[in-house]
């Protein structure tokens, strides 16, 4: 199983939230109770159940006795569940079995985001840290289950820029090293046997190429530019092909299976609408068998026939979008979850011989009798033509007319919304705000023509994008014009300042997440590993600062020197230890504020990064957003924490209050 296969498993668990659907609230029937906020924003009760290879263990994340959330192992068919790993603050977010038996998991730093690989030994209950090297980060690209008590992970140990290939052995904890960087390498391709056969590379012009090894050395078999995209899933078991996901030749991404020795490949799943962007793989004998297509909900396409049974009977189990999650080594167990946008995640266990699921649990069964708000798919003309994909969340119980609307801006850019349960969507929908959710141009998944239109776009197309979006809903006597916030983390952040500043009277107010405020500090800051990508990533896109035209373009389309424009609220929340987006990011916008005498509330969390992994932060700032917003567009709120502060959490306040004319 190979890098992009393990990266992949863990963001479609990242986005879980499984049921099946429940009736809306009748519009006139008054809206239903407040959804207590650590009940959307807290730990989970219990969630990603995993089953052992040998299929006699279940294993699952949950909160310890200081909710600090943790891997815990019961026996199947028993309630014996005891805590295994030994996380003392951050909490464990996802996790997997080795084929010996031991479980695998990442952890950094307070947000550093160097992330160390963690095994946990059941026999011993040892958790160990396998990369103990400060300042290094480390990341799993290879297990089989051929080898057993071996993992092939990579880490920039000597060179910050750059990912090496080491083998780990789980029983002895020895690092061996196995294939050097040359310095263009970003993913490294492994067979069964745990050998690197491939990788792929990334162009100084942008784009690159797969490479397989021939005899010594490596020879091309793809080659793309900038403007479009390949992958790898993995190699077939006899190697002789590997599964890629490409655009090269057609609009979207399609998966192929190609001959590693001609380099020629044949579409066996593809989507004319939408990208591959999910898939059901069997990793014992590396067989991809489905592949997911999502634009508005996710369509399955089997491509091995084997398991149609089964994908046809677990459509009847739940009325939401499924996801497999792992299965037994025998693959007579799989365990699977269903996404819905209206209920609390839900995971069940899969009996491939009986064609029966048995239900495990609800992540958090707190959600499950509280009256959710459906989410619905809309597509929005944006002024050039362009169909842009959109979520539109109502607040349940009260006529769809005029209402205080917030437009919630996805990071990335490069990521995309999606149907399904919502954290920030319900809480806002709870507090009778509808909430918009627009896939503007750039976002991934709608082909690369949708992603290509963003190009040196940043604070242009892509915020008409936004702005086109708020004038539907408006136009629809959905939204209020006059009550209308924006709020986003990452480049959601980002689109908020830019909001703010280049479109001051269309916003009543701003929340903007760790947002980056001047484009050429972040591209300039970002983590050395970062800079083999930049070439087909933030510099055709967004500019290189090294060139002058492109660095005076991009302080054009920087929210920090355009501060003077600001005229309304805005709320700015920052962790300390973000190598993506830094504290300077937010620093230097609060500042220029503070010197122009505008308002300003700043929270800083100084053991967090790119984003609030604490509950406790968390739930702070998510309290200080919801009281933000109450005053700014008049929705409901909860009460906030009694000394203004929730226990436990790191908030440092900084408020900068108007200066008198």
């Amino acid at each position: 199983m190979n890098a992009r296969i393990l990266r992949l498993a863990a963001g479609s668990l990242a986005a879980l939230s499984l049921c099946a659907l429940w009736p809306a609230l009748a519009a006139d029937a008054g809206p239903p109770p407040l959804i207590p906020r650590d009940a959307i924003f807290g730990n989970p009760e219990k969630t990603l159940p995993k089953i052992s290879p040998d299929g006699t263990k279940l294993a699952f994340i949950a909160p310890d006795d200081k909710d600090v959330l943790q891997i815990w192992v019961q026996t199947v068919g028993k309630q014996d569940a005891r805590k295994v790993s030994a996380d003392r603050k951050r909490g464990i977010r996802n996790y997997s079995w080795a084929w010996n038996g031991d479980l695998i998991y990442g952890q950094d730093t307070d947000g550093d985001e160097n992330t160390h690989v963690h095994a946990v030994n059941l026999a011993t209950s040892e958790d160990r840290d396998m990369t103990p090297i400060a300042g290094v980060k480390a990341q799993v690209i290879g297990v089989s289950p051929e080898v057993p008590g071996q993992v092939l992970v990579g880490m920039n140990r000597r060179d910050k820029a750059v990912f090496d290939v080491w083998k780990l052995d789980l029983v002895t904890g020895a690092l061996t090293p196995v294939e050097t960087n040359p310095g263009n390498v970003g993913d490294w391709i492994v067979d069964r046997k745990l050998q690197v056969v491939g990788r792929q590379t990334t162009l100084p012009e942008g784009g690159g190429t797969i490479d397989v090894r021939d005899g010594k050395g490596w020879r091309t078999i793809r080659k793309w530019g900038v403007l479009d995209d390949t992958g790898v899933i993995a190699p077939t078991p006899d190697g002789k092909q590997l599964y890629l996901v490409t655009n090269l030749g057609h609009d979207t991404e399609a998966v192929e299976l190609v001959d590693v020795k001609t380099g020629k490949g044949k579409v066996i799943a593809s989507d004319p609408s939408v990208d591959a962007s999910e898939y059901v793989y069997d990793e014992v004998n590396d067989r991809l068998q489905a592949v997911g297509f999502k634009r508005g909900r996710l369509r399955w396409e089997v491509v091995d026939k084997s398991i149609a049974r089964d994908l046809e009977a677990l459509a009847q189990v739940n009325g939401g979008d499924l996801a497999i999650l792992n299965r037994d080594k025998a693959d007579k167990t799989w365990l699977v979850g269903f996404s819905s946008d209206v209920a609390p995640m839900r995971f069940y266990a899969w009996d491939r011989t009986k064609q029966q699921a048995t239900f495990l649990f609800a992540a958090r069964p707190r959600l499950e009798s509280a009256t959710l708000a459906p989410m619905k798919a809309v597509e929005i003309q944006s002024r050039d033509g362009l169909s842009v994909p959109a979520y539109l969340t109502l607040p349940p119980g009260v006529p769809a007319k005029d209402l205080p609307m917030v437009l919630f801006v996805h990071g990335g850019p490069w990521a995309r919304d999606e149907w399904g349960y919502n954290s920030a969507a319900q809480w806002l929908a709870n507090r009778g705000y509808a909430v918009l959710q627009v896939n503007y141009r750039g976002s991934t998944g709608f082909g690369k023509k949708f992603k290509n239109a963003a190009m040196k776009q940043f604070a242009a197309k892509m915020h008409d994008d936004l702005v086109d979006a708020v004038a539907w809903a408006v136009k629809e006597g959905i939204a209020n014009p006059k009550r209308v916030a924006i709020m986003g983390g990452s480049y959601g952040g980002y689109a908020t300042l830019v909001g703010m500043t280049f479109t001051p009277d269309l916003f009543a107010c701003g929340v903007d997440i760790v947002g980056p405020s001047n484009l050429v500090s972040l591209v300039e800051s970002f983590p050395p590993y970062w800079g083999p990508f930049l070439s087909s990533t933030w510099y055709p896109f967004v500019g290189n600062p090294k060139v002058p035209a492109e660095k005076a373009d991009m302080e054009a389309r920087s929210p920090l020197f355009k501060v003077g424009d600001i005229k309304k609220p805005l709320l700015i929340g920052q962790g300390a230890n973000d190598p993506r987006v830094t504290q300077k990011e937010s620093e230097q916008i609060v500042a220029a504020m503070e010197a122009k005498g505008l308002p300003v509330t700043y929270v800083v969390y100084s053991d967090e990064g790119h984003g609030f992994a604490r509950p406790e932060n968390r739930l702070d700032f998510f309290a200080r957003s919801e009281a933000f917003l109450a005053d700014c567009l008049g929705g409901r709120i909860e009460p906030l924490p009694q000394g203004g502060k929730v226990p436990g959490s790191t908030a440092a306040v900084k408020v900068v209050t108007p200066r008198a004319k």
